[in-house]
């Protein structure tokens, strides 16, 4: 399991942190192992840490027996009650709304189970933060991960009344294009506002943000449109604190996905959960 964690978090301190070991323990661990086997797994230098053919081949053929061992798990589990502790990311403003039905109907459900929670839109390095699960919103990056898409998200595209008396409001994609946006970025990249039909807008503005919470806020204030979920503006615009720009022109949905770290099937506690977030998603659509 040591060797295995090394390999997923790229560093003996990561699998550690991830094992609730030492880094000294996993570096011991693993040197171990190479005596047993009488071969040498990583090349390892100051900087990098790469496995070796023979560490390559150690591991396409152990992580099958992992999986198994999970699998084998699940199943006694399963005869009684599902119990143990999970680790999950959950987007800020998405997340908001779901642990309500967390708090209120998983939990109360699942009495054996207990949580860690952490809420942010940033991407967490689930191998290397230790996550069993983050649950994310939007094309990403799976870097090895499993996936499994909950749900597609509708989008809007949404401007406070007081900065359309300033600006005008907004009739055509040009426009939308000298319009102020309180845009959403990922280490300094705005993401970009993709339409139904494929044309895609890089908004323009001064304010970055890394969190759906912030936009909003600032897209309350005035200090710019914004392109967010719709269902965390949906208040906002039914009290018509912010309108919808360009109603007309659909947007492309987003995924909202569910990415995990462990073998090919997902542990029975982890099953539930991810099962009960997208039915708490598709009752609230």
């Amino acid at each position: 399991m040591t060797f295995v964690r090394v390999v997923e978090t790229g560093s003996f301190s990561a699998a550690a942190k991830s094992l609730g070991a030492t880094p000294s323990s996993a570096s011991k661990s693993i040197s171990r192992l190479e005596n047993l086997l009488g071969a040498k797994l990583f090349r390892r230098s100051t900087r990098v840490l790469m496995l070796t053919a023979e560490g390559e081949a150690f591991y396409e053929r152990v992580m099958p027996l992992l999986r198994e061992i999970e699998n084998a798990t699940d199943v006694l589990q399963s005869h009684g009650a599902i119990s143990g502790r999970l680790r999950i990311s959950l987007p800020g403003e998405m997340g908001r709304l779901l642990v309500r039905s967390i708090f209120s109907g998983f939990l109360p459900s699942h009495p054996d189970i207990s949580l860690e929670i952490g809420m942010t839109d940033s991407h967490v390095d689930i191998l290397r933060d230790n996550y069993d699960i983050a649950f994310r919103v939007g094309h990403t990056d799976h870097n090895g991960l499993m996936s499994r898409t909950l749900a597609h998200l509708d989008m809007v595209l949404v401007a406070a009344p007081s900065l359309i008396e300033r600006h005008g409001r907004v009739q055509t994609v040009d426009g939308l294009r000298r319009l102020p946006f309180a845009r959403y970025s990922v280490e300094g990249r705005p993401y970009p506002i993709r339409f139904a039909d494929g044309l895609e807008v890089h908004p323009q503005g001064r304010l970055d943000l890394d969190s759906a919470t912030a936009i909003k806020e600032a897209a309350r204030r005035g200090l710019g449109a914004a392109h967010l979920l719709k269902r965390i503006v949906q208040k906002d615009i039914d009290d018509g604190s912010l309108v919808v720009l360009l109603p007309d022109r659909p947007l492309e949905k987003v995924p909202f996905r569910a990415l995990h770290a462990s073998g090919r099937m997902p542990s029975l506690r982890m099953q539930v959960l991810t099962d009960f977030v997208a039915e708490t998603i598709r009752a609230s659509s």
